[in-house]
């Protein structure tokens, strides 16, 4: 190899290190003698180059995957390379394995360098592992800018020239590559290096960057499917309480188009609520947003985005509909209605006459009284009627008035803003009109609804509106009201015990609901029903019941109507072992039951029948002059026995209250003065 004299003492303190192991730190820094070590430790040979290289297909892979390193280095290179053209300057691009990506230099350097047995070309490896020391390899290695000559490389080379290389290194010490810049020897400045590491940093700032950008926009692009997935509308807000993010259900609800929204105030959308006054976030708060046509009622929660210093920097909103939230909260309070009309078993003049009003009542949207004892099905009645109306697509909510104790009554129908009394929740409770907004509320023993609260509850049928207790804005309501009761509302009245106004906002369309043992035969019909359905598993096939025991049915009074009946049939069929239920599967008091002796004779009256129909009369004197002079004289006469108490009177009659009243105004008898 010829020596250029000037470097001898530089070629022979690398001969004493290869040969004899010797590191003289005048000649050579010890970053030089640590990477020739690394290099022997890889089991380099510096007398024999080692060449590793892609293929065409593996180098194809590796720029497709540093094209954005690529992409932003290959500026810088350019630039670089604008400044040295001309003077056999080098710019090499290399990844984190020291594979050469991107070579720059002029025509006939790189025609020169190409052609070379261990060339400098894209796919060539210039790592320390299979190149040992140089301006690649040594860079990534030590993670350190570095300019090496030609005889600090660890291949020996009669070619003189300099290598300055930098890594490139993210903030988190990542090394994604090298830059390298070969220059002749004689034309190196050590502000070649300064350069290359300045490019390296640069190269590394834009890629950060640009990496930051991207995940931005990819945290954008999932941010915008997920808000696109969901059902109900969100707003993002800046600090300035302007919308600068939406999504579809947002923009479906209130139809905008989203630029329309971008940019607009949250103000103009929910004026009724003044965000800046906000310092908590809310939770499920009802509130009218103005849509692009119409206005919608909606439940939205608020969550305030602070930024470390505390400071409010965004906000963001959701908010569901109130019809749909509406439907979420009837499956979460279990509050369905799953009967129809073909529901209720039966084939009697009584309970088809009350099925038909029920009909009617479907068809619109009145108020409904449903009469009838206990038992007798008032709440399937209820269902009936919402499931075939109007509402059906809203909730159905009942509601026992006799079960809420009489302190919470108003807090369970009206709801109640946050602080309204002790124990109230932070967040304040939507009352059960509220939820049964757009569908049906049953009030059922409306009857034993505590008097000073009715006033609120005719207020609400009058305005079609509900305030919560502690609250100032009026929620509207579109609203169905149907209430039930076993007691007598007109001798409540009386009483002082029930409003009357109160009574005929309710009594638009009042529906009798027969009794079971007005009902005659059906109670067979419900007997072979129940059988049906708790038919035991396992065990002998139930067929019926013993004539003996369907006699004990058609005599026996059900005083607790279906609801004992069907009680009755459970209990038999777990106690049957035949094929028959008989008398001793059944309760003793059914089967002892002996009916109270009477005086007089009463023909059971079905309920009011339908329009267009003739009234039911009662009769014990075929021979009065007319059937409603007879039936006149009967009601008196048992009315003067009573001493003007309805419900007695009704009771030896064997009609229901109800059809008692009707007749006293038919015939225009004035009991008060019977009372005495």
């Amino acid at each position: 190899m010829n020596i250029d004299q000037n470097y001898a003492p530089q070629w022979k303190a690398r001969e004493d290190f290869f040969l004899r192991g010797v590191e003289d730190y005048n000649i050579f820094p010890s970053e030089v003698y640590e990477s020739w070590k690394r290099s022997l430790d890889y089991g380099l040979d510096p007398n024999v180059q080692n060449i590793k290289m892609l293929s065409p297909d593996e180098l194809q892979q590796r720029l497709q995957q540093n094209h954005l390193l690529i992409s932003i280095a290959t500026s810088f290179m350019e630039y670089l390379h604008n400044m040295v053209k001309g003077s056999g300057y080098v710019i090499m691009l290399a990844d984190a394995d020291g594979y050469i990506l991107k070579v720059i230099g002029d025509p006939d350097t790189l025609s020169d360098i190409r052609s070379k047995s261990n060339p400098v070309v894209e796919g060539v490896c210039r790592h320390e592992s299979a190149f040992g020391t140089g301006g690649i390899g040594t860079p990534i290695a030590t993670r350190k800018p570095i300019q090496l000559s030609c005889y600090e490389m660890f291949y020996p080379s009669t070619h003189e020239f300099t290598g300055s290389g930098a890594p490139l290194v993210d903030a988190n010490g990542r090394v994604y590559g090298a830059l390298c810049l070969s220059s002749p020897l004689n034309q190196t400045h050590p502000h070649t290096l300064g350069m290359v590491a300045a490019a390296s940093y640069a190269i590394m700032r834009q890629y950060s960057l640009q990496n930051l950008y991207d995940q931005l926009v990819s945290t954008e692009s999932q941010l915008q499917t997920i808000l696109s997935t969901i059902n109900y509308g969100v707003f993002l807000l800046d600090r300035n309480f302007t919308i600068v993010d939406t999504n579809n259900a947002a923009i479906k609800a209130l139809n905008y188009l989203k630029n329309e929204l971008i940019g607009t105030p949250i103000s103009k959308i929910i004026p009724s609520l003044d965000f800046s006054k906000l310092i908590q976030n809310l939770h499920d708060e009802e509130y009218p947003l103005h849509g692009k046509y119409s206005t919608i009622n909606a439940f939205i929660t608020v969550q305030l985005i602070r930024g470390t210093d505390g400071a409010l920097t965004s906000m963001l909103i959701s908010f569901r509909q109130s019809t749909s939230m509406r439907k979420f909260v009837t499956r979460y309070i279990g509050s369905t209605a799953s009967f129809q009309f073909d529901d209720i078993i039966g084939q009697s003049k009584a309970l088809t006459t009350a099925k038909t009003y029920a009909q009617i009542a479907s068809s619109n949207s009145a108020n409904v009284l449903l009469l009838g004892e206990s038992g007798t099905g008032k709440e399937l009645f209820a269902q009936s009627i919402h499931n075939n109306s109007q509402f059906s697509s809203g909730p159905f909510v009942a509601v026992n008035c006799g079960a809420i104790p009489k302190s919470l009554v108003e807090s369970e129908l009206f709801g109640y803003e946050s602080g309204s009394f002790t124990g109230a929740k932070r967040e304040g409770s939507a009352g059960k009109f509220e939820l049964a907004n757009n569908g049906t509320i049953f009030l059922d023993e409306i009857g034993d609804m505590p008097y000073e609260v009715q006033v609120h509850l005719l207020r609400i049928l009058q305005t079609k509106e509900v305030t919560r207790i502690g609250g100032k804005k009026s929620i509207a309501l579109n609203i169905r009201v149907i209430a039930g009761t076993n007691v007598d509302l007109l001798h409540a009245i009386e009483e002082k015990t029930f409003r009357s106004d109160l009574y005929y906002r309710l009594n638009v369309l009042s529906i009798q609901i027969p009794t079971l043992k007005e009902r005659g035969n059906d109670i067979m019909i419900l007997t072979d029903y129940f059988i049906k359905k708790y038919q035991p598993a396992g065990k002998t096939p139930i067929l019926g019941v013993t004539a003996e025991v369907a006699d004990l049915f058609m005599r026996y009074p059900w005083p607790g109507n279906i609801r004992e009946l069907e009680n009755t049939i459970e209990r038999a069929c777990l106690l049957a072992s035949g094929e028959y239920i008989t008398p001793e599967h059944i309760p003793w008091s059914i089967v002892h039951y002996q009916p109270v002796a009477s005086t007089q004779t009463a023909i059971p009256v079905s309920p009011a029948p339908i329009p267009g129909t003739e009234e039911p009369v009662l009769s014990e004197e075929p021979d009065h002059t007319t059937i409603n002079e007879a039936e006149r004289a009967l009601i008196t006469r048992h009315l003067q026995d009573a001493h003007g108490n309805i419900k007695k009177a009704a009771d030896s009659l064997g009609i229901s209250r109800r059809t008692l009243y009707r007749k006293l105004e038919k015939y225009e008898i004035n009991y008060q003065d019977m009372r005495t």
